[in-house]
């Protein structure tokens, strides 16, 4: 048994590489192998987004504050409140992050697949974003 006492592992900034303003990410859990599933709570302030990113094995995000937007390739922009669960299926190409004037906070939970969780791509414009 192990047990992770809150705030033993220190918040992280997310990377200006695959995030897109203010984004703090404090890890939950991440087991050793043969385990692949991790889990992170991932805090946007507003206008902060991921870039467009797949996963292999897919990725749920339960929203836990704010309001958020998501969406996959090809579809609509979509709101996410509170309670809120998204499924995006293995090597669905989506992103996700707060509104435009309300911070969001979900927790991300992902499998690996090969030693990765997750592919990413190229950043979310503006224009795509406020579409």
């Amino acid at each position: 048994m192990d047990i992770r006492r809150a705030g033993e592992v220190p918040s992280g900034k997310g990377p200006a590489e695959w995030f897109t303003g203010n984004v703090r990410i404090d890890p939950l859990f991440s087991p050793p192998d043969p385990a692949r599933v991790a889990g992170a709570l991932v805090t946007f302030e507003p206008g902060a987004r991921t870039a467009w990113h797949t996963h292999p094995l897919g990725q749920t995000l339960i929203v836990t504050a704010g309001c958020g937007w998501v969406q996959r390739e090809g579809g609509a922009v979509e709101e996410i409140r509170p309670g809120d669960v998204v499924w995006f299926p293995p090597g669905e190409k989506h992103w996700h992050g707060a509104a435009v004037t309300t911070a969001m906070s979900h927790i991300a939970v992902q499998e690996k697949l090969d030693g990765s969780p997750v592919t990413w791509m190229e950043h979310v414009t503006d224009a795509q974003y406020r579409r």
